[in-house]
């Protein structure tokens, strides 16, 4: 089946980005001329003297194909420090290790599951104070910075699962106003389509489990800033807590990322396709995406970014029990947590990624057991939109919809 050509009517990743990806971080190893990065499986190093060692004494503390990948991390996301971490919430973790206890946290209502499952049942026992709030009206931002003098402020844009988008300019400028930390989890966009970084964010956050590993056999998770202090305080908590990834997963993520920008591409471009799709399916009441006119912050998320990511979710119309049939009828989705891959995923928000945020939360936010979340892969857009049609038929007791 002959490919789709693609253009940038729906994503504009910008040109040197390509080569970014394809170059961050990669060295040639001195001592072989080796061209792919280097396994550096040693735990320990050879000092030449007590104190005394080759910028490398314990892997814990650094090691050199880590090293290679924090520098790709921090070039992709145009910042002068990048570092990683064994998971996204062990970098959320490392991240809120910068508060005290008493200290105020403002984080968007719809963040992802786990997030809020580790502000609430690990953080808000130690001492510190979440406000989960709608945060896309600024007035009622700065009134919550105002009224709540939160020491950090956590966004995700576009939001999961129902994928809402941030002004980041107008956040950034009211927590500088305010003297506030900006910590965007840019899991959805990736590097490639948004960089908060630019847009006055202080601290950019990713699991890189998803798109920036983007092939579904690796858990990490990775943190940016242009701020050495911050820097510094994050190296610290890196190196103390030891949430470091292994070698050989680094690996992985460096030979990932050369590809990221014509991944990004094609999932943007497959998207689009199957929302629209969507948009015109009888058994769909309403879909989420920004890249849709239709999306309350369509013109918003085609300033703020550069194409509108692989992530779909849509309202399903009909019984629970229709929905259950559908999830277990398709072929090339995959019922399954996580999202980015090359393989498009189904996901269930309110029985798996958001099955611990509680039941009346998470009607307030619209994550309704009829939600349905999207992560569109590589595949050709038009046998994804045959494998849901014929779920949605089948769903549906065989009739021709």
């Amino acid at each position: 089946m002959e490919q789709p050509k693609l253009n940038k009517r729906y994503m504009a990743i910008e040109d040197h980005d390509y080569t970014r990806a394809v170059h961050a971080g990669m060295k040639i190893d001195e001592s072989s001329g080796a061209v792919a990065p280097v396994i550096v499986t040693s735990t320990t190093f050879k000092q030449k003297a007590p104190g005394q060692h080759q910028g490398y004494d314990y892997s814990r503390a650094d090691n050199p194909t880590r090293e290679q990948l924090e520098v790709a991390l921090g070039t992709l996301e145009h910042a002068a420090h990048g570092l990683a971490f064994a998971s996204g919430l062990a970098a959320v973790h490392a991240v809120m290790g910068l508060l005290k206890s008493g200290d105020h946290v403002v984080a968007v209502d719809d963040v992802y599951g786990g997030t809020r499952r580790l502000f609430e049942k690990i953080w808000q026992p130690l001492g510190l104070h979440f406000h989960f709030l709608d945060l896309r009206d600024l007035h009622d931002f700065e009134h919550s910075l105002i009224e709540f003098q939160p020491k950090a402020v956590w966004l995700e844009s576009p939001t999961n699962p129902t994928l809402r988008v941030i002004d980041l300019q107008g956040v950034a400028r009211l927590t500088k106003k305010h003297n506030t930390l900006l910590v965007v989890d840019n899991t959805f966009a990736t590097p490639m389509l948004q960089k908060p970084l630019r847009l006055g964010a202080d601290i950019v956050l990713h699991s890189s489990t998803k798109y920036l590993s983007g092939h579904t056999d690796v858990v990490g998770g990775s943190v940016m800033t242009n701020d050495q202090g911050l820097y510094e305080k994050l190296k610290f908590i890196q190196f103390a807590a030891g949430a470091v990834p292994s070698p050989f997963d680094c690996y992985l993520l460096l030979r990932s990322l050369a590809t990221l920008a014509i991944r990004m591409e094609k999932h943007c471009y497959n998207a689009l396709a199957v929302a629209k799709y969507l948009e015109s399916h009888p058994r769909v009441s309403s879909v989420l995406y920004p890249g849709l006119a239709s999306h309350p912050q369509y013109q918003l998320a085609m300033t703020q970014m550069l194409g509108s990511s692989g992530m779909v979710s849509f309202y399903f119309d009909g019984t629970l029990e229709q929905l259950t049939t559908f999830f277990q009828s398709t072929h090339l989705f995959v019922l399954a947590e996580s999202l980015g891959s090359t393989k498009s995923l189904m996901n269930h928000p309110a029985a798996m990624t958001h099955a611990s945020v509680d039941s009346v939360v998470r009607e307030k936010l619209g994550i309704t057991d009829k939600l349905v979340r999207l992560s569109i892969g590589i595949e050709h857009p038009e046998d994804l939109k045959q494998d849901l049609n014929q779920a949605f038929e089948k769903a549906c007791s065989g009739k021709n919809l």
